[in-house]
């Protein structure tokens, strides 16, 4: 018999409700800003590191351009997207996601691919991966999520059972788990890989109608990937092989560049959608979404200072510009917050005012002051409150984006979609991947599931079957697993398989 549980309450002891979903206005939301759990555990996960990043600790990065190359003002009022030819000043960043500052870069892992878009109304960040989905779906896991990607808090070393234990009981993960243990979760480079917005955003036009947007980065130099046994020799031989290979080809003229593509949505296809288009474990199908080419990406210069510029690049997903917003996505909802707080914790309050971070193209002009390391003038003696008689800026109201509905009941909500999380998971082993592909997967999953214990492991294998009978099987016979009893497991619920394992 197992002791009596504890009961589970935040950093001053009030006891929690629920740790799974954030409050939300209605399904899917967008969050409350009154979920205090939510803004407690996001703010002490921000502060767990010093000063090293939390995530994306170990990236490279460069400068460049993104040149429109299709008329797209009929979806957004961006300015910096306004006419074919343009051109705007960037800096991409990009980066393993786990490990720490020192960790080797063909490590199994998803990569970061940030980028900064220096634009005249101001600097809009794209903070996306090389993949178009993700481990979860609510930014109330995403502190616990981290952890089990860490260190074990007794031996500071990588656990298999923390690992795989919590994503066995997120089933929603299995999506992004098939990308990562396929060859694409190791990268032969950075310039040999896509990058996804992976959240859907929201794009409004100067009439203010508005649509849904999701961002492809395509590398025009093809995808290649490490197979395993090419990444382990590469982590012993070159664990800084991707931070060299970009420099090193932009220092030979070899200028990386990316395809730039979207897909549109309208509102009401939207609403009408068999996946929810705001979740961001699912895709859009391509079938149902062709993605447009818009624009290209290159980058053609190297940092003159790793941490001028590198380090101290702060990117977040709340830098909007007119025409851009957020969407009821609930994991970028917590991001928006996340981002900025963590920037905030790392640099400093004027973390703004570094050269990497600062606006290029537009001008500042605000009423924040003081704090450490207030770069330049600290505005003078302009005021600094608003409103005010003495001529400072005023706000535009033409500006604002347009309003959508949102209704319901403030509560912890569960996900409620009708369409399951192993759906796609399943198609994209039953239909993208090749045969070597599959292979591959099945070798890179048993050789580091076994690792864990078996009851994790008969969990995990029964969320993979879920996906995919064949996929399920060939996992358990990899780790010499009884197939019937995963198939048991699988015809279980969630709460039914974790009892059943714990």
């Amino acid at each position: 018999m197992s002791e009596e549980k504890k009961t589970y309450t935040t950093g001053f002891g009030a006891p929690v409700d629920n740790d799974q979903n954030s409050k939300t206005a209605g399904v899917p939301g967008p969050i409350l800003m009154q979920d205090t759990h939510l803004l407690e555990k996001l703010g002490h996960f921000d502060r767990e590191r010093i000063p090293e990043r939390v995530v994306h600790a170990k990236g490279a990065g460069a400068h460049g351009y993104f040149e429109v190359t299709a008329d797209v003002t009929k979806y957004t009022r961006a300015k910096f997207l306004s006419e074919i030819g343009k051109r705007t000043d960037v800096f991409a960043r990009f980066s393993t996601v786990g490990g720490e500052k020192g960790s080797a870069d063909a490590e199994r892992d998803p990569r970061g691919f940030a980028i900064k878009f220096y634009t005249e109304e101001g600097n809009y960040d794209m903070t996306g991966n090389n993949t178009p989905v993700f481990f979860i779906r609510d930014p109330l896991k995403f502190p616990d999520f981290i952890h089990t990607q860490k260190r074990h808090p007794g031996t500071n070393l990588k656990n298999a059972d923390m690992f795989w234990d919590f994503l066995s009981l997120t089933p929603e993960s299995v999506h992004q788990v098939t990308i990562l243990f396929s060859d694409r979760g190791t990268p032969r480079t950075y310039r040999n890989m896509n990058g996804y917005s992976s959240h859907t955003f929201k794009w409004y036009n100067e009439k203010g109608d508005y649509y849904w947007v999701q961002y492809h980065f395509k590398t025009e130099q093809g995808i290649q990937n490490l197979t395993r046994d090419e990444a382990t020799e590469m982590k012993g031989n070159d664990p800084d092989h991707a931070t060299r290979d970009l420099h090193d080809a932009i220092e030979r003229g070899e200028y990386p560049s990316w395809r730039v593509e979207v897909q549109i949505m309208t509102p009401e296809e939207a609403r009408e959608y068999r996946f929810d288009p705001f979740d961001i474990t699912k895709v859009w199908f391509h079938a149902d979404y062709p993605p447009m080419t818009i624009g290209r990406m290159v980058l053609n210069r190297n940092p003159k200072n790793y941490f001028a510029e590198v380090e101290q690049a702060a990117f977040s997903p709340a830098n909007f510009v007119p025409g851009i917003a957020a969407s009821p996505d609930k994991l970028l909802q917590g991001r928006l917050f996340s981002y900025h707080d963590t920037h905030l914790h790392r640099l400093g309050p004027n973390y703004h005012l570094l050269p990497i971070n600062r606006p290029k193209a537009a001008q500042v002009n605000y009423y924040q002051r003081d704090g450490f390391m207030a770069l330049g003038d600290n505005s003078g003696d302009a005021p600094n409150y608003y409103p005010n008689s003495f001529g400072g800026p005023e706000p535009q109201l033409n500006v604002a984006e347009p309003p959508f509905d949102v209704s319901g009941q403030a509560a912890r909500q569960p996900y409620t979609h009708p369409n399951d999380d192993f759906f796609q998971a399943g198609e994209l082993y039953r239909r993208v991947m090749t045969d070597e592909d599959r292979e591959h997967l099945i070798g890179n999953i048993t050789t580091h599931l076994c690792n864990a214990q078996k009851q994790i492991q008969l969990r995990q294998t029964a969320i993979l079957y879920k996906a995919d009978e064949e996929y399920g099987r060939r996992v358990a016979e990899g780790l010499g697993l009884d197939v019937k009893e995963v198939k048991k497991l699988a015809e279980m619920s969630q709460e039914e398989r974790a009892e059943a394992t714990s």
